[in-house]
C-alpha cells in the first residue's frame, strides 16, 4: 500500500531596490547549492496554509502574510523500502516582519543557509522542478500586482 504525506511550501517575497526577492533555503546535509523553498508537513491541527507560514517562519526567520495559493506539486518516493504519495501545496506570501537567516533554536539541524535570491532567477537557482514551477507562478502572480 502506498502512504501519503501532506505538506505545504512557500515562496516567501519582499521587493527591494525594485525587484521581488525570494526566500531560498540550503538544507543541512544537501550540497552546497542546493537551494529550495521552505517547506514541511502539514501538522495534525493546522490548514495547509497555516503550515506553509510557520514553515516559512522556521526555516527563514522572516514573518509573512499570505498572498495566494499558487498550486500543488505531486509526487511519488521510496522511504525504507516503502512508496510514499506526497502531495506539497505552495502558497505565497509576503515578507511582513523579522530578519532572514535569525531562525528559531534547534532550525539550524535543518537549515545550513537561507538567503534573499532574485525572484526572476528562481527557475534556474531551484534544484527541484515543482518548485521553479511555483516560482514562476508566483513570479507571474506579481507581475501585475501592486502588492
Amino acid at each position: 500500500m502506498t502512504r501519503r504525506e501532506f505538506s505545504a511550501g512557500v515562496v516567501l517575497v519582499r521587493r527591494m531596490r525594485g525587484r521581488w526577492w525570494f526566500a531560498a533555503v540550503q538544507p543541512r546535509g544537501k550540497r552546497a547549492g542546493t537551494w529550495v523553498l521552505p517547506k514541511g508537513l502539514v501538522d495534525a491541527d493546522e490548514t495547509p496554509a497555516q503550515a506553509a507560514l510557520r514553515e516559512g517562519y522556521e526555516e527563514t526567520g522572516v514573518n509573512a502574510r499570505l498572498a495566494s495559493k499558487l498550486g500543488d506539486v505531486r509526487y511519488v518516493y521510496t522511504w525504507d523500502g516503502e512508496r510514499i504519495f506526497k502531495i506539497v501545496s505552495f502558497y505565497l506570501a509576503l515578507a511582513a516582519g523579522g530578519r532572514i537567516g535569525e531562525i528559531p533554536p534547534g532550525m539550524e539541524v535543518e537549515v545550513a543557509d537561507v538567503r534573499w535570491l532574485p525572484l526572476a532567477g528562481a527557475p534556474q537557482i531551484l534544484a527541484y522542478n515543482g518548485e521553479r514551477e511555483m516560482a514562476g507562478k508566483a513570479l507571474e502572480t506579481l507581475a501585475g500586482e501592486p502588492l
